[in-house]
């Protein structure tokens, strides 16, 4: 169901944010389980007077939306298997933790897990064994389950105990996972060889010295080769909007087992928790009036957002998926302004689709 000016609401509201600089451009899908309804996209790949135009099919850097698509979906599927059950100690898998013998693989999912936000641990170390030592020997920010802090930290230690697990590579990993999932839809760790003339570049990382262009712009992401658990991945709208296709089948019940996370499953990961203070589940956030998906959607959505620019939320009480990809850090951190942007977008759409619903 929706209105025939639906694409025209969503293109003023990126075209405004283009035209405000919050962004050189940007992809929005919405949809249905059914398939997508309207794709727009606006703006340029940068803000070069040559820059090439922005098109549905551009691939960017998906950010933080790696914690859902890929490390939550893929230690959901874990647990199902009984291969890393959500109880599973962190000490038990990882050296190192013995002095957070409580922390579990659940506590990680729902950033309960008593590590602080964010550290720059690529200013020192890279790889696997620099940052198991550094997060390690990083003191606890608060007792576990008692308060929760959104952090990389947790993610990416759940993205090494997924490797252990399974005997493979993140990213081997989520490539298997596309498969099932989205069909070999774009999307994927790091940038395919094909996709290079389609990517949105991120920025100028001061670290590296150089304009981000098809490699990933988080500087933790990049120390551990691009594949972590809190960032790494590559896509389209299209292909995130597939996986939120099917996350919706899950939720509903109408996927049954497919794909290897249980209704029952799927549907504790996108409900809050008992996390004081906390509206995250297993990897999803949840709605609330301050969240980035505005004011107007149920009290059954879950999404995440991603630093670049990015976010996902979708809303099962209306049968509703938002895919957003903009590149906002390229000239700018404007906080500010991709706040204003998400809510403004998803309070049009769902204004729009509820005006639909009522004719």
């Amino acid at each position: 169901m929706t209105s025939v000016a639906l694409p025209d609401l969503v293109s003023a509201v990126l075209a405004d944010a283009v035209t405000a600089r919050v962004t050189p451009g940007g992809v929005i899908e919405t949809g249905t389980s059914a398939g997508p309804v309207c794709t727009v996209a606006a703006g340029h790949l940068t803000y070069a007077a040559d820059a090439a135009t922005v098109v549905a099919d551009t691939i960017y850097d998906l950010a933080s939306l790696t914690k859902v698509l890929a490390t939550t979906t893929l230690a959901l599927r874990a647990h199902a298997a009984g291969m890393l059950p959500l109880e599973t100690r962190l000490s038990a898998r990882l050296p190192g933790f013995a002095d957070r013998p409580d922390v579990t693989v659940q506590d990680l999912l729902e950033h309960a897990a008593g590590f602080p936000a964010h550290r720059p641990y690529f200013r020192a170390v890279a790889g696997r064994a620099g940052y198991l030592a550094r997060i390690a020997a990083e003191p606890a920010a608060y007792a576990a389950r008692t308060t929760h802090i959104y952090t990389d930290l947790g993610f990416i230690l759940l993205g090494l105990m997924l490797e252990d697990a399974a005997g493979v590579g993140l990213d081997a990993q989520f490539t298997h996972l596309v498969r099932d999932v989205a069909h070999g839809a774009d999307l994927a760790y790091g940038v395919q060889p094909s996709w290079h003339a389609r990517v949105a570049p991120s920025g100028v990382d001061p670290w590296r010295g150089v304009m981000v262009a098809g490699h990933v712009h988080d500087s933790n992401a990049a120390a551990l080769a691009g594949v972590a658990g809190h960032a790494g991945l590559f896509g389209t709208a299209g292909a995130v909007g597939a996986f939120a296709r099917w996350w919706m089948a899950r939720v509903s019940g109408r996927g049954g087992d497919a794909g290897g996370i249980p209704g029952g499953l799927a549907t504790r990961a996108v409900s809050r928790g008992d996390v004081p203070a906390s509206s995250r589940g297993l990897g999803w956030d949840t709605m609330l009036p301050t969240s980035s998906c505005g004011t107007r959607m149920s009290a059954r959505a879950f999404g995440h957002t991603g630093f670049t620019g990015t976010s996902l939320w979708i809303d099962p009480a209306r049968d509703l998926y938002l895919v957003c990809l903009t590149n906002r850090v390229h000239a700018a951190d404007d906080a500010d302004g991709i706040r204003r942007l998400r809510v403004r977008l998803h309070d049009t759409v769902v204004d729009a689709w509820d005006a639909t619903a009522r004719r």
